[in-house]
């Protein structure tokens, strides 16, 4: 009875940010990176080599490499980036200032990303969601690319179907996206166990939500970023508190 309950109010927050107006994300807190990654009608790319830069550093940071890039060439044109050599995108990637923890990897990473939007995708990064394909089918398209794996590619997915309300023909294939956070408050609301592997999580998201278990990605997330803190958890403050099992208990 008590899992039920928690779990229609994660499925109801989930529902409810799902059904919002398509607005503005804020992927950095920068209004003119943020603007180049909204914009999937001029820029798909921008945001396709976002989520292949999302690795090991703070999501923010990963975020803004795009950008940083368009700034140190001047252009970011599908056609420009296309024509950059692995070593000067290593390059552009390291000095002035390294954009990522591991400069050279995640150049090898864009180049390729870069290559594979060229040459698969005829140039325009949108051509790999377009036609209301399958969830499926989206997730794959995107462990296509060089450093993805499932994580940021159904992290992607959800991105497109939740934010920006791209149309796919199921949603069954997006799963949440397990950081620490969901995994946290997965713990402490006693779907889980404290050993849970990512798996497991993933599956018991699965069994709560079977047609779009990514509904539940975006509500656990924000309950642990704002609130279930691992240390001093703000319950009191957390739409969960009445039917949280673990409410105020640090793990």
């Amino acid at each position: 009875m008590i899992e039920t309950n928690l779990v229609n109010l994660l499925l109801q927050r989930g529902q409810n940010l799902w059904q919002a107006r398509q607005t503005f994300v804020q992927f950095t807190g920068d209004p003119h990176v943020d603007q180049m990654l909204n914009d999937l009608d001029n820029t798909p790319h921008a945001f396709v080599l976002a989520c292949i830069m999302d690795r090991q550093i703070k999501a923010e940071l990963a975020w803004l490499i795009p950008y940083r890039i368009a700034q140190r060439i001047g252009d970011f044109s599908i056609s420009a980036l296309a024509e950059l050599s692995p070593s000067r995108i290593e390059d552009l990637m390291t000095r002035p200032d390294p954009l990522h923890r591991f400069p050279s990897k995640m150049a090898r990473n864009f180049h390729e990303g870069v290559q594979h939007i060229a040459i698969a995708y005829q140039g325009d990064a949108s051509n790999i969601w377009a036609d209301k394909p399958s969830s499926a089918t989206v997730v794959y398209r995107f462990l296509e690319f060089r450093g993805v794996g499932p994580k940021i590619a159904t992290m992607a997915a959800n991105i497109l179907a939740r934010d920006f309300k791209v149309a796919f023909s199921d949603y069954y294939s997006i799963d949440i996206s397990v950081d620490m956070h969901v995994r946290r408050v997965f713990t402490r609301l006693g779907l889980v166990r404290k050993d849970a592997s990512n798996e497991q999580i993933i599956y018991k998201a699965r069994s709560l939500s079977p047609k779009f278990p990514g509904l539940l990605d975006l509500p656990t997330w924000e309950i642990g970023r704002n609130w279930c803190k691992p240390r001093k958890p703000e319950c009191s403050a957390c739409y969960m508190n009445k039917v949280c099992p673990r409410q105020g208990i640090q793990q």
